[in-house]
């Protein structure tokens, strides 16, 4: 078996144990392997487990299936060209075990050698540092990052056996017949639907540097979730919801590049949210969004209005996050007049200039409790 076969094996096990991995991403691990090569198995083994993992309940299982495939071996090189052998300890038993080398055990290794190791590395490199060939490997990954945002309950109800209230309608429905039958209580219980987000990003000139990474982040949410917002702005806010809605990502974003006419200009964000507020506002925040706020901040605007148009958009969402991506930096502060007049309106201020900051903003998504506290 040769070491694309091997890999697309791999992806197809991958697959039949319940992880999303998507058709190219056989290819994808061919292409990690030409980057980093196979004289590390520990950084095989991150790099595989950065391009297939999306949730932390899919860890035990990438562990188990690379154990099979590879071996627990990591401090040596990984030979592709064999026929997998047929290991079958789980992740827990290999940790539990001595391993050969050194008595360190598998986990302990995986542990030891991942931490400095490329796949890390990508995950924790600014935006506007990547090279060409780490870009493309970082929009594989948004690609591929699972969304599952905490859904809300609707008004609705469904039927449920184990419900919590009556089915007055159902119950009598089922009066009907001959006198004396027992009537068998209905209940039911209000459905659930996925909770809407709205994006909004900055592409002003200051934000340039990471404009594109974030709309293809936005372009991957869109594709998972669906039902999804979006809007840029820069001196003027643009709506550019049907462009994402392209499956390519490149012509999305070559669509959302002709539609935005001021495109890295200069940035009044008070006045872009007045906008939004106004014009907008009461046709895409039904069901209560999730707004997300993309931007570094830097504003030539009045700030009294960016705070007015903040708390006015507050109150029409369930929940308001800033994201900034000058913060993964060290010794960052929003000291900005943009960023002072809009942090006492948010909820939640994060980074977003990693992959590593966006994989955070999406757990908190996962999270959020139904009810704003």
């Amino acid at each position: 078996m040769t070491g694309a076969e091997t890999l697309v094996e791999f992806t197809r096990e991958l697959r039949s144990e319940g992880l999303s991995v998507g058709a190219t991403a056989a290819a994808d691990l061919m292409a990690a392997v030409d980057e980093i090569g196979l004289a590390s198995g520990a950084d095989v083994y991150a790099a595989f487990r950065c391009l297939t993992v999306s949730s932390p309940w899919q860890l035990p299982i990438f562990d188990r299936v690379f154990v099979r495939f590879f071996g627990r071996n990591l401090s040596s090189g990984i030979a592709m060209t064999a026929p997998p052998q047929p290991r079958l300890w789980t992740i827990s038993r290999v940790q539990q075990s001595g391993a050969e080398n050194d008595g360190e055990s598998a986990g302990d290794e995986m542990q030891a050698f991942t931490g400095a190791s490329w796949a890390e590395r990508l995950l924790e490199k600014d935006f506007s540092e990547l090279t060409k060939a780490e870009q493309a490997q970082v929009r594989n990954l948004l690609a591929q990052m699972i969304w599952r945002p905490e859904p809300v309950r609707s008004r609705r109800r469904r039927p449920s056996p184990k419900g919590d209230r009556p089915d007055l309608r159902r119950t009598l429905r089922r009066c009907v017949g001959p006198e004396g039958d027992l009537i068998e209580l209905k209940k039911s219980v209000r459905k659930t639907r996925p909770r809407p987000i709205l994006f909004i990003a900055d592409v002003s000139g200051s934000m340039e540097r990471y404009t594109e990474m974030l709309l293809y982040f936005a372009h991957a949410a869109r594709a998972r979730l669906g039902k999804m917002e979006t809007f840029v702005f820069s001196t003027r806010l643009t709506r550019i919801t049907r462009q994402l809605m392209r499956r390519n990502p490149t012509e999305a974003l070559a669509q959302v590049s002709e539609s935005v006419e001021d495109w890295s200009g200069g940035t009044r964000i008070g006045e872009c949210l007045r906008s939004f507020n106004f014009d907008w506002s009461r046709r895409v925040t039904r069901g209560g969004p999730i707004a997300l706020i993309i931007s570094d901040g830097w504003d030539r605007g009045d700030p009294e209005v960016l705070s007015q148009e903040m708390e006015r958009l507050r109150r029409t969402v369930y929940r308001l996050i800033w994201v900034n991506p000058l913060a993964s930096r060290e010794g960052f502060a929003p000291e900005t007049r943009g960023m002072k007049a809009a942090l006492p309106h948010v909820d939640d201020f994060l980074a977003g200039g990693r992959l590593s900051d966006l994989a955070t903003l999406v757990s908190l998504l996962e999270t959020l409790p139904e009810r704003r506290r």
